[in-house]
């Protein structure tokens, strides 16, 4: 007998045909690429935003420091969700 498991996921493979299509080595390097871009771009906007953090802290500017952090957070939320976009569409091609 099967798991719930096991019959969802061929439920799942049946509705997407492409989603179980193995990747070219064309894709893989392409959505390696992807990654190292994001994660500078991610490294940069965090070297950039702590620098600020630093600055409030040490001005002891508590309003400034929770927006900074929360512009942090949302930042990094964004630039993953472009990634995936982005991984996403490569997959599909």
């Amino acid at each position: 007998m099967k798991s719930a498991y096991e019959l969802a996921m061929e439920r799942l493979a049946k509705s997407d045909p492409d989603a179980s299509r193995p990747l070219t080595a064309e894709q893989k390097g392409r959505l390696a690429e992807i990654d190292r871009v994001y994660q500078g771009k991610i490294a940069e906007r965090e070297i950039f935003l702590k620098k600020r953090l630093d600055e409030a802290l040490t001005d002891q500017k508590a309003e400034e420091v929770g927006k900074i952090q929360q512009q942090m957070a949302s930042e990094r939320a964004r630039l993953e969700e472009e990634r995936e976009e982005e991984k996403e569409r490569v997959r599909r091609s």
